[in-house]
């Protein structure tokens, strides 16, 4: 019987789906879609006081790796400022967790979710853009509210007031 070896996967630096996720922009460097469900990974640039408010997801881990820059972890476990270099990894299990660049310089980050899955959200509800674009936060109304806890918990999501973790 004969092993079917898959190729490598390779993305130059200007390939792979950009979108505007809450003011940030995400570029999908591997999805479900490419490793079986295993796992993706997605490069994260976030804007001055960029990144998403408080939420936790039970069912995959969820680990960062800064690259560039300097980003305040929150977590029901307390606080942790990641600068350049700083690996934080989020275990499964829904603790509540959220992320900010609090400071007045981009900060660039990736993110790999075991397994996959966040990405497609992601896909659902950012909107396509250049590489290093940014548009503005979306306005959080009512409806778009809605939308969104919606779209969360179909991905395993949960969403939390802004305030929750202090």
């Amino acid at each position: 019987m004969k092993t079917i070896k898959a190729d490598p996967i390779t993305l130059n630096a200007e390939i792979g789906q950009c979108l505007s996720v809450v003011g940030d922009t995400y570029r999908i460097l591997v999805s479900g879609k490419e490793t079986g469900g295993a796992f993706a990974t997605i490069d994260m640039l976030i804007p001055p006081n960029g990144g998403p408010g408080p939420h936790a997801h039970a069912d995959f881990q969820e680990s960062f790796y800064i690259v560039d820059g300097e980003i305040e972890v929150k977590s029901e476990a307390g606080t942790y400022i990641a600068k350049k270099g700083s690996f934080v990894s989020i275990p499964k299990g829904g603790m509540v967790h959220c992320f900010k660049n609090k400071t007045d310089t981009l900060a660039h980050m990736l993110c790999t979710v075991v397994p996959a899955g966040l990405e497609e959200m992601f896909l659902e509800i950012g909107q396509p853009v250049e590489p290093n674009t940014f548009l503005p936060p979306p306005e959080m109304n009512e409806e778009a509210i809605k939308k969104l806890l919606a779209v969360a918990e179909k991905y395993g999501q949960k969403v939390y007031p802004p305030d929750f973790l202090g």
